[in-house]
């Protein structure tokens, strides 16, 4: 073997590595405590990556303990009533009418099987709308006292408070008291009442009732209507126009419009007079039934017809049960208003300023046009 611990290094080539003792033992250290400061970087590496998947699988635990959670809770769903849907109302229902607010689309309870709460909430909220869009509204007779507006109901009786009004001014020119009335000739009077039809049982009445107020009150309209009731010609109805207009004492005037509009909205299905002003009354306070009643009559006459209601121009069509009966087209049903709302005379020849502010006409005398 050739000694090669003192030969020349040789150029190009790298001299192998020489073991020596202590520097081996040093070396080798020196990689251990690398090798170990490297081993907690290497176990927070593998810590970090190890933690998202924790995660995810505490997550993916979670999603499914909530996809499982609503399983629990359906059964409380299925006792839910389904969402009702709002009336078919045309939301240009009101806007023919001028100066009314076009109606507003609600989503009433059915008539059939109405609890008592929802349809006293349901006529007093007609009744609060009718009051915005009447707010004017007022008796449709002409009268300067109690006495002339006691006759002047009685002659309203099977004709229009037009016709009335137009025939009253003679009869009061002529007899303008009670004793005047009672003492008059028959056919005299006849011959003033034949325009508003029943004439001669007409003239019975305003003459008997005239003797009745000479005699038994002093000439003096009375305030009860227990003693008006007892006057020739005078009934419920004709009594509460008097006392609720005159006395201010409320009440519920049932003729002809207000017992087809009361049946039409549900309010009742009475057909009898003193049942239907019974039923009504329950539904509202007393303070409100003689404006209630001007409400209901001036609608009945003006937009909710007998044959025809105009069904396209109604303010309260959303709370009408009855909606589609008749036109309900906003330009055809703006054809069918009368009065006022159709730009036509009123009925009254000396209406009250509020109605005239309104917009609304006098009607014209008897004869005239």
């Amino acid at each position: 073997m050739k000694n090669t611990e003192g030969a020349p290094a040789v150029p190009g080539k790298a001299a192998p590595a020489k073991k020596t003792g202590p520097a081996g033992k040093t070396g080798r250290a020196e990689k251990a405590a690398s090798a170990k400061k490297a081993a907690p970087a290497k176990k927070a590496v593998s810590a970090k990556k190890a933690a998202p998947a924790g995660k995810q699988a505490s997550a993916k635990k979670t999603a499914a303990a909530k996809k499982t959670a609503p399983a629990k809770k359906q059964a409380p769903l299925k006792r839910q009533a389904p969402a009702r849907k709002p009336a078919v109302v045309p939301a240009k229902g009101a806007a023919a009418v001028e100066g009314v607010a076009p109606a507003k689309t609600i989503a009433p309870k059915s008539p059939r099987g109405e609890s008592r709460t929802a349809l006293v909430r349901r006529a007093r909220r007609i009744d609060r709308e009718l009051a915005e869009v009447y707010p004017y509204a007022h008796p449709e007779l002409d009268f300067e006292n109690t006495f002339q507006l006691l006759v002047a109901t009685v002659l309203s009786a099977q004709t229009t408070d037009l016709r009335v009004n137009q025939t009253t001014p003679a009869l009061f020119a002529r007899y303008p008291t009670p004793e005047d009335l009672a003492a008059a000739d028959p056919e005299e009077v006849e011959e003033i009442l034949r325009p508003c039809g029943f004439f001669r049982a007409k003239t019975r009445s305003v003459i008997g009732l005239s003797k009745a107020l000479t005699e038994d009150f002093g000439g003096e309209v009375p305030g009860r209507l227990e003693d008006l009731v007892k006057l020739p010609g005078v009934g419920r109805k004709t009594a509460f126009v008097v006392l609720g207009n005159a006395f201010g004492r409320p009440g519920i005037t049932v003729d002809t419009h207000f017992q087809r509009l009361v049946r039409r909205w549900r309010w009742t299905e009475e057909t009898d007079p003193d049942k239907i002003e019974a039923a009504v009354g329950a539904l509202f306070p007393r303070s409100e039934w003689t404006d209630l009643s001007h409400h209901v009559i001036w609608h009945g006459r003006r937009i909710c017809h007998a044959r025809k209601p105009a069904c396209g121009a109604c303010p309260i069509a959303p709370l009408c049960p009855a909606y589609g009966e008749g036109e309900t087209d906003p330009e055809k049903a703006k054809k069918l208003l009368k009065y006022e709302k159709g730009g036509m005379p009123g009925q009254r020849l000396k209406p009250p300023q509020a109605y005239l502010d309104a917009g609304g006409t006098p009607a014209p005398p008897l004869g005239a046009g």
